[in-house]
């Protein structure tokens, strides 16, 4: 069976109030707009319906499938298990609020087209297309912890925490095989490392409306986010990244073999896709 074009990966933890809405909006975009696509879940540990309700859309969606990880383990590790696992020569993930519109994904794709290898959606590049405004405090506290990221890891980016990018397949590959952060942290760190690989990076901006059920906590998860930075910047001044990419030379061995059956695991600690329909 011939690989998709394209791979939508969709991190999810405890997500049954609201998953069944995401996938009928994306399976709906998917068929209308005839992408050649999959769509991957991944569960990240949920002890609530969130798989049972995934693999009840499989049985009608040979598109869906289901990846779930060995317990909860980040949104980071969940991004990177789905990305490597994906068959699409354009992958890309998005959170399971879906605050950008599903349909947004075209500008991405459109930047890849054009020449970029990782295309990175962004709230703030023009502010006229947010429909639904975060709370003035998370607006502060979003924007000093990206002026950080500018600041210690220099990142030339209006935004790089929002949940919406896309990469090309080899970039992908590459570039999340030498992720280290696993939880919030993850999108500075990704970002850190196309860079240090010479990968052009293009930031589109999109559509984009907050959630008031959003799980990120600013006051935890921010001060744990600050610390992933601290050990990022820390990896790099040690040399780490430099050793990690020297030893992956021939890069063109570190791309996933795209398989229609059982697929083998695609780096320790990562498990199978859950086939199962």
């Amino acid at each position: 069976m011939a690989s998709p074009h394209l791979s939508i990966v969709i991190p999810a933890y405890n997500e049954a109030a609201r998953i069944e809405r995401t996938l009928t909006r994306v399976l709906q975009c998917v068929r209308e707009n005839r992408w050649d696509a999959e769509v991957l879940v991944v569960d990240d540990g949920s002890w609530d319906e969130t798989a049972a309700i995934v693999r009840r859309y499989m049985q009608s969606s040979p598109e869906l499938h289901l990846i779930q990880n060995p317990g909860n383990r980040g949104k980071g590790y969940s991004v990177r298990n789905g990305l490597l696992q994906a068959a699409g020569e354009v992958v890309m993930f998005t959170d399971a609020d879906l605050s950008a519109p599903m349909g947004e994904a075209e500008r991405l794709f459109a930047a890849i087209e054009e020449g970029a290898d990782v295309a990175i959606g962004s709230r703030w590049l023009d502010r006229s297309r947010q429909t639904l405004h975060q709370p003035l405090y998370r607006r502060f506290f979003g924007r000093c912890f990206n002026a950080l990221t500018r600041a210690v890891m220099g990142l030339p980016y209006a935004d790089t925490q929002c949940g919406f990018k896309a990469f090309k397949r080899k970039a992908a590959q590459v570039i999340f095989r030498l992720q280290r952060v696993e939880r919030w942290g993850f999108d500075p760190e990704i970002l850190f490392i196309a860079r240090k690989l010479g990968f052009t990076i293009a930031e589109v901006p999109v559509s984009w409306g907050h959630d008031e059920r959003s799980k990120i906590s600013y006051l935890r998860d921010g001060s744990r986010m600050l610390q992933d930075m601290a050990t990022i910047r820390s990896n790099s001044m040690l040399g780490r990244y430099d050793a990690a990419i020297a030893a992956m030379a021939d890069t063109s061995r570190m791309t996933t073999p795209v398989t229609s059956a059982v697929s083998t695991p695609v780096t320790s600690g990562v498990p199978l896709r859950d086939i199962a329909r």
